[in-house]
């Protein structure tokens, strides 16, 4: 079909077919007759052949017609099917969002979020990754996730990073260390001849790495003996006696550590900053936008955890 010729044609020449009639179509398509005419003429021009055979009484299909009829019927199909599915997104009928995420945020914020968003939208689907922050970010980059919830690990330039989320360092410890019950702890006291780390491919161990290297913080990372690639086999390390650890208040509220002591960290405080991480240029789908609202909107509802604050 040339630019001319649209679905209005098909749908014209579709009723016309169905109806055997030039009024009969007309009135069904709430178009006046020569109107209609006019349609028909235009896509037989544009073809070149002569799709109805007209008499005065009837109208019937030609047998180039007869051919086009099941092409026109799954073109019109197919396009109206197209635009539904579009209507629905839309208007958030149906849909799919992917996120990702580092553990502490999939484990600790999502799981109440997403209830709130699926009792909102029951039939949209959902997908949630659990990774590490750099893996997180070439997710978001290869378009395979909508958005990614984590800390700004490399500042990619193709990726734009807003704040979402900013929790304390700790240490944590037993609970029957000597440090355990302490409101606070400072910096200088961190044990080093017994610190467990998480491994290098983790946000928080590179943000950790960086503080470190800039002179932040005076604990030294380089002589760590054991390194965890998750915080969940590093709670077990901690619960064995095997060493402490310096997390995030939100990494260590999860059910893994129960029964360890956070302590938070003091002279500096240093923070992490958790991001909304999305591809610059790209648009959120209306659902990953939703999502994304139904987000924003619980966290300035529940009561986060000691040491966590929403950034306004």
């Amino acid at each position: 079909m040339s630019s001319a010729i649209g679905i209005r044609h098909l749908q014209a020449f579709i009723e016309v077919a169905r109806c055997g009639s030039f009024t009969r179509a007309a009135e069904r398509l709430h178009l006046t007759q020569s109107a209609l005419t006019t349609t028909i003429k235009q896509l037989e021009q544009d073809a070149g052949l002569t799709l109805f055979d007209r008499t005065t009484r009837s109208v019937v299909l030609s047998t180039e017609g007869e051919r086009f009829l099941p092409v026109a019927e799954r073109l019109h199909s197919d396009f109206t099917a197209a635009m539904t599915d579009l209507r629905a997104r839309a208007q958030l009928q149906q849909g799919h969002v992917s996120v990702a995420g580092s553990p502490s945020v999939v484990t600790r914020l999502l799981p109440s979020a997403l209830a709130e968003f699926r009792h909102q939208y029951p039939s949209m689907q959902v997908t949630i990754r659990d990774e590490s922050a750099g893996s997180l970010e070439q997710r978001v980059l290869n378009n395979e996730v909508d958005f990614a919830l984590a800390g700004n690990h490399s500042q990619q330039p193709e990726l734009a990073y807003a704040p979402l989320l900013r929790d304390r360092y700790g240490l944590v410890v037993p609970s029957d260390h000597p440090l355990a019950g302490r409101e606070s702890v400072l910096w200088q006291q961190v044990p080093e001849d017994n610190l467990l780390l998480l491994s290098d491919d983790t946000g928080i161990r590179a943000q950790l790495t960086r503080f470190s290297q800039r002179g932040q913080i005076p604990t030294r990372l380089d002589q760590v003996q054991i390194e965890v690639s998750n915080p969940a086999g590093m709670a077990a390390l901690i619960s064995q006696g095997l060493g402490v650890t310096l997390l995030p208040a939100l990494a260590a509220d999860v059910h893994s550590f129960a029964g360890l002591s956070f302590i938070p960290l003091e002279t500096p405080v240093i923070e992490r900053e958790i991001c909304i991480i999305t591809r610059r240029g790209r648009a959120l789908s209306p659902a990953a936008a939703a999502l994304l609202q139904t987000l924003r909107q619980h966290l300035a509802q529940i009561r986060l955890p000691a040491w966590v604050k929403a950034v306004e």
